[in-house]
């Protein structure tokens, strides 16, 4: 069911991506949404971001009020979504290093990852190999060197 599941919102997610591009000619990056935002120009482009935010996390709500749950993307099929790994200072340095790398990297997964590869853009290649050698490595050195992370 969990496979089913993830290949559901995968094709969710590449719909409302085809779709914002296809209604607006816009990319589905969330971090460049949000920054648009918060910073953006009054250019009549508040509307749809702030829609697209809202799609964004109200659709886990949603689900949770109609009995789907938290979903599953733990490390076992009986696991479910639990506290954090880290303290609150580390999501916070993690959340900082996110922004940062977002801001560097001009863009965020979902910009690159699913909008950028989708368009067989060199840059977004490049960017997307970064994202993955690098969360390859986090995972390697947690893990194994550290032996933080069950």
């Amino acid at each position: 069911m969990a496979s089913l599941q993830g290949l559901i919102g995968g094709v969710l997610i590449g719909l409302s991506a085809v779709l914002l591009m296809a209604s607006l000619g816009r990319i589905a990056g969330i971090s460049g949404i949000l920054s648009g935002l918060l910073w953006g120009r009054p250019d009549g482009d508040t509307a749809w971001r702030l829609t697209f935010l809202l799609g964004l996390v109200s659709g886990p709500w949603l689900v949770m009020l109609i009995g789907g749950g938290l979903g599953n993307v733990a490390d076992s099929a009986e696991a479910v979504i639990g506290a954090p790994v880290g303290g609150v200072g580390t999501m916070l340095v993690a959340g900082l290093l996110v922004g940062l790398g977002t801001g560097v990297g001009s863009g965020c997964t979902s910009g690159h990852g699913v909008c950028g590869m989708a368009r067989l853009s060199p840059r977004s290649l490049a960017a997307t190999l970064t994202f993955v050698v690098v969360a390859m490595a986090t995972v390697y050195i947690t893990r194994h060197l550290v032996g933080g992370m069950p």
